[in-house]
């Protein structure tokens, strides 16, 4: 069966080439130890990081066969190469022997993810977490837009570790000047983001100025949160990470994820995930990404009472709306709870700072 946005939209380019969720508050959230967990796929960072925190299964549920593709890359780099290989085959350090690695993984990957890789053009230069469509209209921002409004030596001040009041009087003496508040409006318009970045129909649902709403989230991530620490901050100023890496690139992390992989604790469903739930398999949380964005308020309710079919007792969700406002319908709620407190406070730690909401549901024991 398939969703709602593949009716509407194209899937076979690399949209994401790197999860714009921040993982840490989802681990928090979906608390998975022990917890068989499905997870949207996108490019494999977040289910990684849920296998890394403890899952006893995690299932990526992915429709797109590009990014099954960038899944498949990391699987193998973790099972083949050390952490500081891996972070060179991604691209979140420099490196001059990617093909080198390459192929040192190529031989533990499918065969259309191998051969996805090997067709795919100028990857091997930038790495695979800036090859997305994504990731190619931040590379525009940074490259186009930015340079009208700050010099690269303002950027680099602007991700100097600082007090809460040292960022609050940067923000607004230096940073937020007429020029980064003009062209803020103008390249993350619905427009623009649409035709650039996502897709239109991404924004059928989506009431309001797109610009306002992200503009506000960004005072919050330079102001209250740390930019210093922001690995999604850093990407799109910079196009690296400097010390500040995504929780499932993170040292600390690295072995505990290649020893889940080996003892079979992962897979890829490729699929959308109506198909997975068509199956009649079970889970105990949802790692749901932002999909009920693209859905009508109906699709989104008739989908959230699959996934409360295929859960157990106790299992959590979690999700983020980004402009389109969504949530379990009332139907559901005598036996799908709002954990309103818990995401509120994780929200306010959100590094991925463009999500208007992060919503957090149990299912009733």
């Amino acid at each position: 069966m398939s969703s709602e946005i593949q009716q509407r939209a194209k899937f076979e380019q690399v949209r994401y080439g790197q999860c714009w969720e921040d993982a840490a508050i989802l681990v928090e959230a979906l608390e998975p130890a022990g917890r068989h967990c499905v997870s949207i796929g996108s490019a494999g960072d977040n289910s990684f990081a849920l296998l890394g925190a403890g899952a006893s299964r995690v299932t990526a549920v992915e429709m797109n066969p590009a990014q099954v593709a960038c899944i498949e890359l990391r699987r193998a780099a973790y099972l083949n190469l050390r952490h500081g290989e891996m972070l060179e085959l991604l691209g979140a350090r420099p490196s001059g022997r990617r093909r080198t690695l390459f192929e040192k993984v190529a031989g533990d990957m499918p065969e259309k993810a191998r051969k996805f890789w090997r067709n795919l053009p100028g990857w091997l230069e930038t790495g695979a977490i800036g090859v997305g469509r994504f990731e190619g209209y931040f590379r525009l921002f940074r490259r186009r837009a930015l340079p009208f409004a700050h010099t690269r030596r303002r950027v680099r001040e602007l991700l100097e570790p600082r007090s809460p009041d040292d960022r609050e009087r940067f923000y607004e003496q230096v940073w937020n000047n007429r020029r980064w508040r003009g062209i803020f409006q103008v390249f993350f318009s619905r427009f623009v983001m649409g035709r650039l970045g996502r897709d239109p129909e991404f924004f059928r649902y989506v009431e309001g100025s797109v610009a306002d709403r992200i503009l506000e989230r960004t005072r919050h991530a330079l102001v209250e949160l740390e930019p210093a620490a922001n690995p999604y901050l850093w990407w799109i100023l910079t196009g690296g990470f400097g010390e500040a890496l995504p929780e499932a690139l993170r040292e600390d992390r690295f072995e505990s994820i290649a020893d889940a992989l080996r003892e079979g604790r992962f897979e890829c469903f490729e699929g959308s995930l109506e198909g997975w739930l068509e199956e009649g398999r079970k889970a105990d949380a949802f790692n749901l990404s932002d999909i009920f964005e693209y859905m009508s308020e109906a699709n989104c309710g008739r989908l959230m009472k699959g996934i409360a079919a295929a859960s157990t007792p106790g299992t959590r969700w979690a999700y983020w709306n980004m402009l389109a406002p969504r949530s379990s319908p009332a139907s559901l709620h005598d036996g799908v709870r709002p954990l309103a407190d818990l995401a509120e406070e994780l929200f306010r730690r959100d590094q991925a700072f463009f999500y208007s909401r992060f919503i957090v549901e149990e299912v009733a024991s």
